[in-house]
C-alpha cells in the first residue's frame, strides 16, 4: 500500500505544479468578467487600462511559433529528460535493473526538446 500512496503523491504533486496555477487564473477570469458584466449592465464607461490588461496576455491567432519560442520549448523538454536520466541512475544504485526502462521513459523527451531545438535552428531569419 505504501508503494502506491507514494507514486499517487508524485505524481499528484506532479499534476497540481500545472492544474493549480490555471485553476487560480481561471477563476480570476471569471471574477473579472462578472465584474465587467456588473459595470457594462450599469451602463459605467470602461477604463482601458482594465480593457488592456484583459488582453495584454493574449496571442493572437494564425501567427506561426516563432524560433525563440520552439528553443525555449526545446531546451525545457530536453531538461526533463535528461532529469528522467539522472532519476534513473540515482535509481539504479539502489536497484540495477530501474536504468535501462527509465533511461528508454528518458529518450522520448529528450527527442522532443531535440526536434524542437532543430525547429528553432532551422527557422531562424537569415539575415
Amino acid at each position: 500500500m505504501t508503494p502506491v500512496l507514494i507514486v499517487l503523491i508524485i505524481f499528484g504533486s506532479i499534476a497540481s505544479l500545472f492544474i493549480v496555477p490555471r485553476y487560480f487564473k481561471s477563476v480570476e477570469r471569471q471574477k473579472m468578467a462578472e465584474a465587467l458584466r456588473a459595470a457594462i449592465e450599469k451602463g459605467q464607461p470602461l477604463p482601458t487600462e482594465v480593457i488592456e490588461a484583459m488582453s495584454s496576455n493574449v496571442r493572437p491567432a494564425g501567427l506561426p511559433p516563432s524560433p525563440q519560442r520552439d528553443l525555449r520549448t526545446g531546451i525545457i523538454w530536453l531538461g526533463i529528460g535528461v532529469g528522467f536520466a539522472c532519476f534513473g541512475a540515482a535509481v539504479s544504485f539502489e536497484d540495477a535493473d530501474a536504468l535501462y526502462p527509465m533511461l528508454g521513459i528518458a529518450a522520448l523527451p529528450i527527442f522532443i526538446g531535440a526536434a524542437f531545438i532543430a525547429l528553432g535552428l532551422l527557422n531562424r531569419t537569415k539575415p
